[in-house]
């Protein structure tokens, strides 16, 4: 198994994040299918090990020592301690003491990754210790934010940098050293939750200050005009909105409204209306024994029949096929 940590977090309001987060925090609980997975794991050189791409996303954080992770798209990225690599569409990788180490262990995954230690080199101090895991996300209509996001996430530990990560990372350490404590199973996975959107949060804060951030949703997130018509059809997704509306949230005429918003997110403000409305009625059906027509009243449709043609044209299948596979 890897010797690096992985989590994720969901956090609170930071500076230049106000009024951003719950739209982030929205799309990342629209994604969430199931239980995330984590585990504190220890290696000792040499080590080399691959990860299978999953239908999820992967993360390695280093608590002690270094390690090199090995991207199937890129150079080898050297991590050290408090590094964190997310790979947010769960793609193949591998970890290494050396990237010259020649990979001879079997294939591992970060869905089941569990607590543990190099069995064979109990009798050396571990090269690396880490978090390791996977958290589950729903694929069949991935949130174009997530689509944003490169293959690897690297966050490099700096003092003073993206603190409530670090802080994270600690209570995530700290939780999973030793034997299970009363209240363990709920703290882990509020952290990791925790975890998820300080990486998100810190990546876009990232690319604001790197000045990459001129399209897309890392731009879209921190500008005023665009993140308050976000912040309104997140609200009140079941609104019947029209584009002078939301030009009139955002303080802009409805022309200017409308190019602004698809230049940033990349589809007209009522295509990414709609687009969201269905994503937030597949998440009711996953979630709730809600009749759908009261799911489709809940997302903007007073036609059963209108909305079970929207929701087919995105997912494939009409609501109630969808909740029966999903269940």
């Amino acid at each position: 198994m890897c010797s690096c940590v992985c989590v994720i977090v969901f956090g609170e309001v930071v500076d230049g994040y106000s009024g951003c987060v719950d739209v982030l925090s929205d799309v990342v609980s629209a994604a969430r299918t199931g239980r995330s997975h984590s585990g504190r794991v220890t290696r000792t050189a040499p080590f080399a090990q691959r990860f299978p791409a999953v239908p999820s996303a992967g993360f390695h954080i280093v608590l002690q020592g270094t390690c090199w992770l090995l991207s199937s798209q890129g150079e080898p990225i050297a991590l050290g301690p408090g590094d964190v690599a997310f790979l947010p569409r769960g793609s193949a990788h591998g970890l290494a003491d050396d990237p010259s180490t020649p990979v001879s262990e079997p294939p591992a995954t970060l869905t089941g990754v569990q607590d543990g230690r190099d069995e064979t080199s109990a009798d050396r101090p571990p090269t690396v210790v880490m978090l390791c895991g996977a958290y589950l996300l729903d694929r069949s209509g991935p949130h174009p934010l997530l689509n944003d996001l490169p293959e690897v996430i690297h966050l490099p530990t700096r003092v003073g940098r993206h603190r409530e990560l670090s802080a994270a990372v600690e209570l995530l350490g700290v939780e999973l050293d030793g034997d299970a404590r009363p209240g363990s199973d709920t703290i882990l996975l509020t952290l990791l939750d925790l975890l998820l959107l300080y990486i998100l949060r810190a990546w876009f804060e990232e690319q604001r200050v790197s000045g990459h951030s001129a399209t897309g949703w890392a731009a879209a997130l921190h500008d005023p005009a665009v993140a308050a018509a976000l912040r309104a059809i997140h609200g009140e997704p079941g609104r019947p909105w029209t584009v002078e509306e939301l030009g009139a949230q955002a303080h802009l005429s409805r022309a200017a409204f409308a190019r602004r918003f698809t230049h940033l997110i990349g589809q007209p403000p009522l295509t990414y209306l709609t687009w969201w409305r269905m994503t937030t009625a597949a998440r009711l059906l996953r979630t709730s024994d809600a009749p759908v027509n009261t799911i489709a009243q809940q997302v903007g449709y007073s036609s059963q029949y209108t909305f079970t043609h929207a929701f087919k044209r995105q997912y494939g299948s009409p609501p109630g096929s969808y909740r029966h596979h999903a269940d």
